[in-house]
């Protein structure tokens, strides 16, 4: 999206689905109007989920009704090939909502959407807090999204993005296989690698690639557990990372300490770089109290998880004769 704003012609790729149906909508905004119309013609009145269902855990059989109601609808526009922006900025909005700690989602209290608990822990998190899932008004909250999204956006970015988003390129795939990109034709690569195993992002993302009827277990997401398996596995990626940037061209790498501060990421960084072309420029270092996210799994601040994120800075050299001819 920064890509965009700017005038550039933005590049993605991500393993998961889900990351270019949380992006794509961006690209081709539409009105309220149109949201608020389209939401009317949906029709999700349909019988209360029929129990037992696991995720009643989360959702009020009325609000679950609603949910797989909606969720069908997408299923089958795409199917047909009838889902346009209107319908993909809904479904995008709608992910978003599907689980956290406010009224403004359909869920009980829980997550937030990309932290995604089991069925067992939610049933764990009810009992603890003495809850049951309330009702909610899954169009009403869709569309109060939509309109704090969009408040702020006016006709220039709209044009600007619009401009772009046609030739956008958005890949859904593996980030050390991206052939559909020319070589020498990106000056900036902005990434954040898997964290070793610290993050479980399929885990984390089943509830959402539940409503986007795709299969969690099946997205070959990189589990790696040693730093040498991650090493290994990261240098491929910069191999093509290598390949895509043009001379003089950045590569912004953002990483953090893990599991305690007993592993810091730069230095595995550092070591894949070693094997490229891509040398190091700078290093931010950012340390940082704990925001939200950590207060959402009891964690004080300064007490577990990631304290301070860097992002590692590379630059893309060659001979000077070719960066003289480049220039």
């Amino acid at each position: 999206m920064e890509a965009a704003l700017h005038g550039r012609l933005p590049m993605g790729c991500d393993i998961n689905p889900l990351s270019r149906i949380l992006i794509e909508p961006r690209f081709t905004l539409p009105s309220l109007h149109e949201v608020e119309a389209r939401l009317v013609e949906i029709d999700i009145e349909v019988c209360d989920a029929l129990e037992p269902n696991p995720l009643l855990a989360f959702y009020h059989p009325q609000t679950l009704g609603k949910i797989s109601a909606l969720r069908a609808y997408f299923i089958q526009r795409e199917k047909s090939n009838a889902l346009d922006s209107v319908d993909r900025w809904i479904r995008m909005v709608a992910t978003s909502r599907l689980t956290g700690h406010s009224p403004g989602f359909f869920s009980v209290y829980t997550m937030p959407p990309n932290q995604a608990v089991t069925v067992e822990r939610q049933l764990i998190i009810n009992a603890k807090r003495k809850q049951t899932p309330p009702i909610r008004d899954v169009k009403a909250i869709i569309l109060k999204k939509s309109r704090a999204l969009l408040k702020n956006i006016d006709s220039e970015a709209i044009e600007l993005l619009s401009g772009v988003g046609d030739r956008a390129v958005l890949l859904t795939g593996s980030c050390a296989q991206t052939s559909s990109i020319k070589r020498e034709s990106v000056h900036l690569v902005v990434t954040s690698p898997p964290f070793l195993d610290v993050v479980d992002y399929r885990a984390d993302n089943w509830l959402r690639c539940w409503f986007n009827d795709l299969d969690s277990k099946s997205i070959p997401i990189w589990q790696l557990k040693l730093p040498e398996d991650w090493i290994a596995a990261m240098s491929r990626v910069f191999v093509e990372l290598e390949r895509i940037l043009v001379l003089g061209g950045h590569l912004a790498f953002e990483v953090g300490e893990v599991r305690g501060g007993g592993v810091l990421m730069e230095h595995l960084v550092l070591e894949v770089a070693k094997l490229s072309s891509l040398k190091l420029e700078f290093m931010l270092i950012n340390d940082q109290s704990f925001t939200k996210t950590a207060n959402c799994w009891g964690v004080s601040n300064s007490k577990k998880g990631t304290n301070t994120n860097r992002i590692v800075v590379f630059r893309k050299q060659g001979n000077e004769t070719a960066r003289m001819v480049h220039s």
